[in-house]
């Protein structure tokens, strides 16, 4: 039996400003481990908004969302930073590194912020991730000298420092062209298929999505197609 990584319950959720609005209908589904998986839909059907909640980043919502056979309803915030930090890789549209830091340093800093290996483990884990990404001889610079291309790269090896459960994705090749596209869905497909990496990945590039194993359509608010 494969591992159910992440799995969604009847999850609702409403917009009250200033009419209350349905805008996630009954989400239904479950991801396994390993399986490389997009959500796709037109602008607005409600993508993100349910990264969000799948991230336990909003809590405001009916249903129950279980990470890695644990319910995520009811915990405190500091239970479910926790677990963003331990079991959640994200990667965005936007890099969000830190200029003033390393390429090498950024990657390390959920590692830090985990405190689960000191800090010379988490370096050397660090600098694992980089080289796996073709990004070892760029350790040293500084993430501003990097491209687009590269920057995403390293935003890949800092998602997985902490060796997650599921890597998620909001709309992680919207900011780059096609060349630095294929890239990043190369080394999303090589995680989930040598390392078993699980990855949910929002899309609007329909080329990006056909080739994972899985689509998962919204529509209106509601998966129609799974």
């Amino acid at each position: 039996m494969a591992q159910i990584v992440l799995q969604s319950k009847g999850i609702s959720k409403y917009f009250k400003d200033p009419v209350t609005v349905k805008v996630l209908k009954d989400i239904d589904f479950s991801i396994n481990q390993g399986e490389f998986v997009a959500v796709t839909g037109k602008s607005g059907c409600g993508k993100s908004t349910l990264l969000y909640i799948l991230s336990t980043m909003d809590t405001d919502y009916e249903g129950e969302l279980w990470i890695d056979g644990a319910l995520m309803g009811g915990k405190s915030e500091g239970e479910l930073a926790r677990i963003r930090n331990e079991k959640i890789g994200f990667v965005f549209q936007f890099h969000y590194l830190l200029n003033e830091f390393t390429v090498l340093k950024n990657v390390m800093l959920p590692g830090l912020k985990l405190q689960k290996y000191p800090e010379a483990e988490v370096e050397h884990r660090a600098m694992e991730r980089l080289k796996t990404l073709g990004m070892g001889d760029l350790a040293l610079k500084k993430a501003n000298q990097l491209s687009g291309g590269e920057k995403q790269r390293v935003a890949i090896a800092r998602a997985l420092i902490n060796e997650p459960i599921i890597i998620m994705g909001d709309e992680p090749t919207g900011n780059l062209d096609k060349k630095n596209s294929d890239l990043v869905f190369d080394i999303f497909k090589q995680l989930s298929e040598e390392f078993k990496q699980t990855l949910l990945i929002v899309t609007h590039d329909q080329s990006f999505a056909s080739n994972m194993n899985r689509i998962i359509e919204m529509e209106d608010g509601r998966i129609i197609n799974a």
